[in-house]
């Protein structure tokens, strides 16, 4: 039966391997945690007057390059001038050339959102009456291509050499200590070592390939690697190497001077080792917290340790099941039960923790229930929340076999005496050969000499051959009490009902590992929904915008975050008629999911910037919820006003965003 058995291993890793690649070949381009929620000109828009520049809202702050925004004409010529610059909040814009031409003109943008993934796409907005265009922005998708690939693809390298490396230590400090004497173990961890390095490297090479052009001649250009290692990602990566120095150490001294310690040598080092390796291990996993989703967003000072806790509870679970199967599948030395009791308690407790802190992580990420199904994040979550269920199952049935799991260390044991009559037989007959070479040569010497050295060659022969062969039969039987114990150890059915489960959960991890790589590169639920709000409040000023145009009346509509908890909305302005004279103004407030907010202050600013008019300061009287208004509200001249509004949400959070309007 276990002639078998090896095989079909071979062939499940194959296919759970298989299964995890096509899950990231098919991830498609990472999305990212920004996500454009307004720009000015509008998608689509058609205005009368040339803008003087181009401003691109996004849900989140990002990173600009000299080449993050460009405008192009009808005929793909670049008309923006100078760098692209923060306007204010999470707005950006870039300068174009004064009196564009009547056509349609597109715009490009490719950012890098805060955490760390890229950012790109296109719209486009006409002058005067719409055109004929021949820009092409198919291309236009950050992440993608053979750079994306291999980036995704190091992302899984990464995380799985991070559960290899600090699961397997955790598994033979706390649950089997003699297994830092095991060898398939030592290599076990030591290649988790080793994936984790080489992936962090190949990381760093690509990032400024992957946030940038997407060319693979870019990988070793050093120019892009330079401004990588500025970048909050950069850094991540450079302490991530720092790390894996301590960690090389924690690592020659756990299977070096610890395995070779006493027993009660090894207290203090299993103290101070469980010190060190859990702080490495947390300043690995930080390194993946402080540069992606928990870095931003809602409670990011919470979101981060959380985010760390949640790792190393994926690492302590899924490595140790990993490196429990290395040692039911690979070593000679068997696993006695008390080792798997006491994993089994310690993948309860990482258990509880990946739970708990997965809900969290959940809520934040998500925000509502619509999320779950309507957001491909949550459609993923869901998955992997099956996953785990999955394995949380799986690891009920592991449990059952560990209780009923006989102690194979005592049935092996009771072998030893029979190892010891070996040995000392050899023993004994190397010692009979040399008395017998002894004796013969003392004969001699009573002979008077005669044949004297004939007899001790012929003595020093028998005894070489006497020892070789007692060297020979002592290896043949220790080979043989191997191959028996082995047999032995594979025919307990409570030991081959564990392999057999351990091998299902470690198959299922695989999988779980690849869809939270995938995961980790999907917008998240919360900021996909806020963005399709926004997108449609846009949208709906835009037509309604359309539909005053007869009337006179304007209608603006701007994102804001203040930055602070529960910063951000959009913020509405209505100036009817909007011509010279008195005007009535109203200001609506609203959380990016449409509902009023109740702010503490609004204040409105006009300036005229073309004859250097302003700016008017308007401070509009509370009305109801996110309503606010002023009557009589005097513009002396017509021309291109500028419209900032300032929203303050708390004490110290506040922000001013702008627009132009026609007015007169």
């Amino acid at each position: 039966m276990t002639q078998t058995i090896a095989p079909r291993v071979r062939t499940l890793v194959l296919l759970l391997l298989a299964t995890a690649g096509l899950l990231l070949t098919t991830a498609g381009p990472a999305s990212a945690h920004a996500a454009l929620t307004g720009s000015d000109p509008q998608q689509g828009v058609v205005v009368d007057k040339a803008p003087d520049q181009v401003s691109l809202t996004f849900s989140e702050q990002v990173a600009l390059s000299n080449d993050s925004l460009r405008v192009l004409d009808p005929k793909g010529k670049a008309v923006q001038q100078g760098k692209p610059f923060e306007v204010g909040g999470t707005t950006y814009g870039v300068k174009v050339h004064s009196g564009l031409p009547d056509g349609t003109y597109t715009v490009t943008y490719q950012v890098v959102s805060a955490d760390s993934h890229p950012v790109s796409g296109a719209f486009t907005f006409s002058v005067g009456a719409p055109s004929v265009t021949s820009v092409s922005v198919s291309g236009e998708t950050a992440g993608g291509g053979v750079v994306g690939w291999l980036y995704g693809f190091g992302r899984y390298l990464s995380y799985a050499g991070f559960i290899v490396l600090v699961g397997g230590g955790a598994f033979v400090l706390a649950c089997w200590q003699r297994g830092a004497g095991v060898r398939p173990m030592q290599r076990f961890v030591v290649g988790g070592w080793l994936t984790l390095t080489s992936a962090t490297l190949l990381l760093l090479l690509l990032r400024g390939s992957y946030t940038g052009s997407g060319k693979v001649a870019d990988i070793f250009d050093l120019d892009l690697l330079g401004n990588v290692l500025q970048t909050k990602a950069g850094a991540a990566l450079v302490s991530r190497l720092l790390l894996l120095a301590a960690a090389a150490l924690f690592i020659s001294v756990l299977f070096g001077a610890y395995d070779k310690r006493e027993a009660e040598e090894k207290r203090d080092l299993t103290f101070g080792l469980a010190i060190g390796g859990t702080v490495v291990a947390a300043g690995l996993a930080a390194s993946w917290a402080m540069a992606e989703h928990a870095s931003v967003g809602l409670q990011a000072g919470i979101a981060m340790p959380v985010d760390v806790l949640h790792l190393l509870a994926v690492a302590t679970w899924l490595g140790g099941l990993s490196a429990l199967l290395v040692a039911l599948y690979r070593s000679q030395t068997p696993i006695e039960s008390a080792a798997v009791g006491r994993f089994s308690q310690v993948a309860f407790g990482s258990v509880v923790a990946l739970v708990a802190t997965g809900v969290y992580q959940s809520w934040r990420q998500l925000g509502s229930w619509s999320a779950f199904t309507g957001t491909r994040y949550g459609q993923l979550l869901l998955v992997k929340i099956g996953l785990v269920a999955v394995l949380v199952g799986i690891a009920y049935i592991s449990r059952r076999w560990t209780a009923q799991l006989a102690d194979t260390v005592v049935r092996q044991g009771k072998r030893a005496p029979q190892k010891e009559r070996v040995a000392a037989n050899a023993s004994g007959s190397a010692k009979s050969a040399k008395e017998a070479g002894g004796a013969e040569s003392g004969a001699a010497k009573k002979d008077g000499g005669r044949k004297q050295t004939g007899g001790a060659k012929k003595a020093g022969s028998a005894q070489g051959d006497g020892s070789k062969r007692a060297a020979q039969l002592a290896r043949q039987q220790a080979a043989m009490d191997t191959a028996r114990q082995k047999r032995t150890r594979d025919a307990d059915p409570h030991r081959f009902g564990l392999r057999r489960s351990v091998l299902a959960e470690a198959g299922v991890a695989v999988v779980l590992l690849a869809v939270t790589t995938v995961l980790t590169q999907t917008e998240p639920g919360r900021t996909e929904e806020e963005a399709k709000a926004a997108t449609s409040a846009a949208s709906s000023s835009s037509s309604s915008s359309s539909a005053q145009a007869g009337s006179g009346a304007v209608t603006l509509d701007m994102s804001f975050d203040t930055g602070g908890t529960d910063g951000k909305g959009v913020v509405t302005v209505d100036v009817d008629p909007a011509r010279v004279g008195g005007n009535e103004m109203h200001v609506y407030v609203q959380r990016p999911n449409g509902r009023a907010f109740d702010i503490p202050e609004v204040k409105v600013a006009l300036t005229l910037e073309a004859k250097k008019i302003g700016p008017l300061a308007i401070t509009p009287d509370h009305i109801t919820t996110g309503h606010w208004s002023a009557s009589n509200v005097q513009i002396p001249v017509a021309g291109d006003w500028k419209i900032a509004v300032t929203v303050r949400t708390s004490d110290i959070d506040q922000t001013t965003v702008s627009k132009n309007a026609q007015i007169g």
